[in-house]
This record gives structure tokens, C-alpha cells and sequence, in this order.
């Protein structure tokens, strides 16, 4: 298993995890910085450029869930990993990236008030060969007080199991999360768990329209990005049956009659993904009574909606947008259509 030690910038997760290692039996210390820090030798410096995190680079959080993966089967026991995630879709990523491979987390929240963490920022220690580090290293744990105090109150203290760390010391920290992860009292990580493919597969979503004809789109948990209620069609079904299942886990909503095709585009594979068919159907038009039978979020749906056609734009990677939009022409001209990688073909545009 992984005991992931979260919290603010200065709250003390380095310290605290040198301790735990002590005290868990079996485990090993996993620092995603280094990851971070590895990322230069990487990707060229214009890439770098273009963030201002390296947690908002989608090869670090991969090469995270990687890295933890082949450690676990390396070296087997527990890892422990102190790394700050204040953004709920990036614990989504890596957490379901590892649930993924059958791994299961431990999630702990240090919580010093925020008069304790600031004092302790402000006595941190900066190596002194780092250039105007003091000042640098400080400012960036105070600029992140904020988005702490914000995933504080929308998810972080839900979803983690909090140590009020403001009179504690680290080891005295670290027994308290020995204490609970051993007794049981912090739970593995309630998360969907969608092993990656390792061929090509056939998907299969759902198009949901509310009484002003906007499509509803889902935020899934287990991967980055807004989508289609759908979800992978299993060996045996049919696909249509299996959107109708997907939109029925997913939602709540189950829709009485086989929905009809509308577009099916073969997605090309993408190292390291491995591509295949999605097809999208018409799942028709809700009522306000069926809309308000809409699951709220939970293990499977960080979030939903209904946007129009622009607003989804917005939302949908460049190749999903596409195949919704020629979706949409479908829909209205009442015949389906083939695409490539979302460009129709073989069909009267004109």
C-alpha cells in the first residue's frame, strides 16, 4: 500500500515521513520531487516554460504513478510519500492511476492552523549555496497558503484523514499515523478502479440533452478531463447496452429504450495510449424531474453539467469536441456518421 502525507508547503510531510519508515514495518520512502527534479534532463526548457508547477505536467503525474508502481513491486511493504496535492483532479489522476494497478492508498492531511504553518515557514531552513533561495523557497509556500485554505474547504478535508500537527512533533506525528493507518482507521482511498488498456478497445458513450438542448458532460474521477457519460464496452456486450449501463452507474438515469447511433470514429492510437472505436449515441432529451435524478458527484463523477456546443468547446480536448460537434450535425440530420480521429468521411458535408 501507499501512505501519502499531503498537506501545505512547510507543514512538515519530509520530516514526518523520515520518522514513519521508522515505525511501519517493511516500507520505503518515496519522494515525488525527485521526479521534479529529473524533468530538466527531460523535456526541453520551453516545455518547462510553459509552467509555472511541474505538478501541472502530465509526465510528472504519470512518472509518479509509475515510479510508485515499480517500486511496490520492486521492493513490496508500504511506501510512504510526502508530497503536497491541492488540486482535486490531480489526486484524482494518481490516485485511479494506482488504484488502477491494484494499490491501495492511505491518505493523510497534516493540518497545523495556519498561524503555526506560517511561523514555521518563516523559520525554515534554505541551503545556503541556493541563490536568493531564503526568499524564493519562502514566497512559494506562502503564495500556496491560499490554494491550500481553498481545497480545505471544497474537498481535501473529506477525502483525507487530518492530523492536527501544531503540537506535535514530527516522530510524535508520525506515531499517530503509524496508530491510525494500523487500526484501521485510515481507510483505502474510495476510487474507481479502471486498469489501463493494453490493446485496442471499443467505447462506447451517451449524449444526455436537458429541456434547452444542452449535453451534459461528466467529470470523471479516474482520469483528467471532462467527458461523454460512456465508459469501456466489456467482451459479450453489445455496445449500445453498454452506454446504457455506464449512464445508468454514472448517473442514475436509466433510459428505457436502446439509444440510436450517431457517430463512430476510430480513435488512433497515441503511444502510450492504444486507441480504438468510440461510438456516441443519442440518449435523448431528460425532463426537469429526469435532471433532477442526477447522481451528485461521488466515486465515479468528480462533477457534471450541461453546456452548449461553445461552452463545451472549452471543455473537451480538441479530438472529443470534434466528435460531439459532428455528433450534434448527426443528430440533427438524422443519419450517423464514420470519422477518423474525428474527421467524417464519406459523407455529403455540403
Amino acid at each position: 500500500m501507499i501512505v501519502w502525507i499531503n498537506g501545505a508547503f512547510g507543514a512538515g510531510k519530509s520530516t514526518t515521513a523520515r520518522e514513519l519508515i521508522e515505525l511501519i514495518p517493511n516500507s520505503t520512502l518515496f519522494d515525488p520531487e525527485v521526479i521534479g527534479g529529473a524533468l530538466p534532463y527531460l523535456l526541453p526548457p520551453k516545455r518547462l516554460a510553459e509552467v509555472g508547477d511541474f505538478q501541472d505536467l502530465p509526465i510528472w503525474r504519470r512518472l509518479v504513478i509509475d515510479t510508485a508502481a515499480a517500486m511496490l513491486a520492486e521492493l513490496g511493504g508500504t511506501l510512504v510519500v510526502p508530497m503536497t496535492l491541492l488540486r482535486q483532479e490531480y489526486r484524482d489522476e494518481i490516485f485511479g492511476g494506482l488504484a488502477a494497478r491494484r494499490i491501495a492508498v492511505r491518505h493523510i492531511l497534516l493540518a497545523p492552523a495556519e498561524t503555526i504553518l506560517r511561523e514555521r515557514i518563516a523559520g525554515r531552513e534554505v541551503p545556503p549555496d541556493l541563490p536568493d533561495g531564503e526568499l524564493r523557497q519562502r514566497q512559494w509556500a506562502y503564495d500556496h497558503i491560499e490554494p491550500y485554505r481553498a481545497a480545505l474547504a471544497s474537498w481535501l478535508t473529506a477525502d483525507a484523514h487530518p492530523v492536527d500537527t501544531g503540537a506535535l512533533t514530527p516522530y510524535e506525528t508520525a506515531v499517530r499515523i503509524a496508530e491510525a493507518v494500523s487500526s484501521g482507521a485510515v481507510a483505502p482511498c474510495d476510487i474507481v478502479q479502471t486498469p489501463e488498456p493494453t490493446a485496442e478497445t471499443l467505447a462506447a458513450g451517451v449524449l444526455l440533452f436537458d429541456e434547452q438542448d444542452r449535453v451534459l458532460l461528466v467529470d470523471p474521477t479516474y482520469k483528467p478531463g471532462w467527458e461523454f457519460p460512456g465508459g469501456v464496452v466489456e467482451p459479450g456486450e453489445a455496445p449500445a447496452r453498454a452506454g446504457m449501463r455506464e449512464v445508468a452507474e454514472e448517473t442514475g438515469i436509466r433510459l428505457a429504450d436502446v439509444p440510436r447511433l450517431l457517430v463512430v470514429d476510430w480513435e488512433r492510437p497515441v503511444p502510450p495510449g492504444f486507441g480504438g472505436l468510440r461510438l456516441l449515441f443519442d440518449g435523448g432529451r431528460l425532463d426537469s424531474a429526469e435532471t433532477g435524478r442526477l447522481l451528485l458527484p461521488g466515486p465515479e463523477l468528480r462533477d457534471w453539467r450541461f453546456v452548449t456546443e461553445r461552452e463545451a468547446a472549452e471543455l473537451l480536448p480538441p479530438v472529443r469536441f470534434e466528435r460531439l460537434r459532428w455528433a450534434l450535425r448527426a443528430r440533427e440530420r438524422g443519419a450517423a456518421l464514420y470519422l477518423e480521429d474525428g474527421v467524417p468521411l464519406g459523407w455529403d458535408l455540403v
